[in-house]
């Protein structure tokens, strides 16, 4: 009798840690990776509450000019946690998450976006070896001065790439003549403009296809446009620089070079 006691109690203590959250209150890793929607929502609420409130002002940091275009915006929790949202979003970078919580279109429509901070975090291991290194190597030329990465002349085992976004797909990383290094979304253009048809202008960024079509930015890459036979190509020239251009990414203040 004694011995079925200690049982049920064993199994009563094990589902009300269950219930609870047992386990120390861990929370599934995919809270932390998958860009939820109604997370999105509840962020765009929240800033347009705050420019209604403010009359048209945005809870963003102030960032250079030179900036990315896709981080240049990053939202400020502290302006509107928790007046106008209770917490931040799981999957946030100051939460532990591996997204940065942005303005897009900030003009027109600001419109609350994602941007997937491991991009920078490859980024970033690529500039510290090149500042290791003192220089980087550059390989085959994809682009007018955009290159493949030597990664084991930089004393890589092989190549680093980024989750894509919006597929399966490990995305490359590339060099521009500028040292800087970015993400390659051509593989991801390429399969979007085979699922819809866009009327692209001559010389035209078309990166706003997947800025458009998804909440998560095409940042930390270059510019790209159409070639003659409609495929994605880069479209800026990175020319070097006389000064150090190791950093593409900002230092760890925030996850915007961080991310």
């Amino acid at each position: 009798m004694k011995k079925s006691w200690v049982m049920f109690m064993l199994v009563a203590l094990t589902v009300l840690l269950a219930a609870c959250g047992g386990g120390g209150g861990q929370e599934d890793p995919k809270a932390f990776t998958t860009p939820y929607q109604d997370q999105i929502d509840t962020m765009q609420r929240a800033v347009d509450a705050y420019r209604e409130e403010t009359g048209g002002l945005l809870p963003i940091k102030t960032r250079d000019q030179s900036v990315d275009p896709y981080i240049k915006y990053p939202i400020e929790f502290e302006k509107i946690v928790p007046k106008y949202t209770e917490k931040l979003p799981l999957n946030a970078y100051e939460r532990g998450g591996v997204y940065q919580y942005v303005l897009y279109d900030v003009e027109e429509n600001p419109t609350v976006k994602l941007v997937d901070i491991r991009a920078a975090e490859r980024i970033r291991e690529l500039n510290l070896r090149k500042h290791v290194n003192s220089s980087v190597k550059f390989g085959e030329e994809i682009a007018d001065a955009v290159y493949a990465v030597q990664y084991e002349e930089m004393g890589f085992n092989g190549p680093l790439t980024v989750p894509s976004p919006y597929s399966e797909t490990q995305l490359p990383i590339v060099v521009g003549g500028d040292g800087n290094f970015y993400v390659d979304y051509s593989i991801d253009l390429a399969n979007e403009l085979k699922k819809t048809e866009f009327e692209v202008k001559e010389g035209e960024d078309i990166r706003y296809i997947l800025a458009e079509a998804y909440n998560v930015l095409p940042a930390y890459s270059l510019p790209y446009t159409l070639n003659e036979e409609g495929e994605p190509t880069f479209s800026a020239r990175p020319e070097p620089k006389t000064t150090d251009s190791s950093s593409s990414v900002e230092e760890k203040e925030e996850p915007s070079e961080e991310s």
